[in-house]
């Protein structure tokens, strides 16, 4: 039987708006991690105002690059670029929402959540040196599970991925080993697995392949009833992939400390913050082309930020904080302009 994620089965009805796209429906492209968010609030925003989005879920590395050839009103990545590279292609950045990627599993006689990991241990899995389910490095995590002896099977990202930069970051941060050998980055040289592409292509190999181990967004996982793990966070405390772990890494944050927005929160520290919660960034042209287009996104993002809330948590993202969408929607009136200087979108609160 074909596996069907949550983002397709939302797509369904998308797949239609895009066909028939009308000029005014916006155009974007890029991270799979926030396409089941984007999608509800896309349905929900044509319904309210009858435009529509049509947004292309082929990783962060996709969506940067057709930002930067400018063939899409704003690109999406899980990923944020530094400082310099927003100024040298002229594009504002800003986090939309804020979710947590968590390892998924499929080990007969485990269910979700039943089975801890820790950091250096994941590590150790995805490099291959983890190569059997009762190993004893997970049996001591889990002292009472039924661990079978049977192989792991590593299940990986194959495209230039921002949840596999904000994954790789994680394991840097655990793992020396994994640092020098392996690094952090949207793309890595990994050292076993078989390779997907997208958070839908992971979780459907994971769910066909007995005995694998992959890493998604939790909206993959939950919709589609996946096995996820726990983790041991950095504080040595052992927490569940909750909203409520998410935000509480989050808490952590100083969103103003890196250009365009562009904090890391994985591995934040306090006892009930899941390991590894990441945020989303879109990226717009500060001075575009087409300012109308770039105005109706903003708009869209800007209903996003005010009627969204409820809808992101329903999938288990974290809506992002009253004072930084204050500090983003003061960035767009004082960066993003029309030629003649004139701010395109100016929020109203």
């Amino acid at each position: 039987m074909r596996f069907m994620s949550y983002a397709a089965a939302v797509g369904l009805a998308a797949a239609f708006s895009i066909t028939t796209a009308q000029a005014a429906d916006i155009s974007g492209a890029g991270a799979t991690f926030p396409y089941p968010i984007y999608a509800k609030w896309a349905d929900a925003y044509k319904k309210e105002t009858g435009i529509g989005l049509n947004y292309q879920s082929i990783g962060s590395g996709g969506g940067i690059k057709q930002i930067k050839a400018d063939t899409v009103t704003f690109g999406a990545t899980d990923a944020p670029l530094s400082g310099d590279d927003l100024t040298a292609s002229g594009l504002a950045q800003f986090p939309m929402v804020m979710g947590g990627i968590v390892p998924v599993i499929n080990v007969e006689g485990i269910n979700p959540g039943e089975l801890v990991l820790d950091g250096p241990t994941l590590a150790k899995i995805f490099m291959g040196a983890i190569t059997k389910w009762d190993d004893e490095a997970i049996k001591k995590l889990n002292p009472d599970a039924k661990l079978p002896s049977s192989a792991i099977a590593v299940v990986h990202r194959s495209d230039g991925s921002g949840t596999t930069y904000n994954f790789t970051y994680y394991l840097s941060a655990v793992s020396e080993d994994w640092k020098s050998k392996v690094g952090t980055e949207k793309a890595v040289e990994w050292p076993t697995g078989m390779g997907a592409k997208g958070n839908e292509g992971v979780a459907n190999n994971v769910s066909q392949t007995k005995g694998s181990i992959g890493y998604v967004e939790y909206a993959y996982a939950k919709q589609n009833k996946m096995t996820y793990t726990k983790m041991v966070n950095k504080d040595g405390k052992t927490v569940e992939p909750t909203s409520a772990t998410f935000a509480a890494a989050a808490s952590h944050a100083n969103w103003s400390s890196q250009p365009g927005f562009g904090v890391i929160l994985a591995s934040q520290p306090g006892d009930d913050s899941w390991p590894m919660t990441a945020a989303t960034w879109i990226l717009v042209y500060k001075q575009p082309k087409d300012p109308a287009a770039t105005g109706e996104a903003l708009k869209f993002f800007a209903w996003a930020y005010k009627n969204g809330g409820k809808m992101a948590a329903e999938l288990d993202y974290v809506p992002m904080p009253d004072n930084v969408v204050g500090d983003v929607e003061k960035m767009w009136a004082s960066d993003i302009k029309d030629s003649s200087g004139k701010p395109i979108f100016t929020a109203m609160n």
